[in-house]
């Protein structure tokens, strides 16, 4: 896992959001972290296997890109905001259509049966 060039996987507190069991393949679950909904998106064969972006779409400010569609652009891994349909990265929360939007993203691993989820990068 990528976790950024800032931030050793040394220095990062963990804590277990969910069972690895809850995750669904190549789909979305939220889960509440630190008074925020994070989107977990579970990619099972496709080199990283687990991302976890903020689950409020910047745009519309609802609450749903758990439930949107994942896919690639290209080498990119996104996910498709369920209401206006804009593209974000899950490694790095950008969105591809309009630079000033950007979701959040957490470090996050699974480790034995549960999923951890660490401070939150940006």
């Amino acid at each position: 896992m990528n976790l950024s060039n800032t931030v050793s996987a040394s220095e990062i507190r963990w804590q277990m959001v969910c069972q690895a069991s809850d995750l669904v393949a190549d789909s979305g679950v939220v889960v509440w972290h630190e008074g925020e909904q994070v989107a977990l998106f579970y990619l099972p064969g496709q080199g990283r296997e687990l991302y976890a972006v903020g689950n409020r779409d910047p745009r519309s400010g609802a609450n749903i890109i758990g439930r949107g569609l994942v896919g690639s652009l290209g080498a990119t891994v996104v996910v498709a905001a369920p209401l206006y349909k804009q593209h974000f990265c899950l490694q790095n929360g950008n969105c591809l259509e309009d630079p000033t939007q950007r979701l959040p993203v957490w470090p996050v691993r699974i480790r034995g049966m549960t999923v951890e989820l660490g401070q939150r990068l940006r």
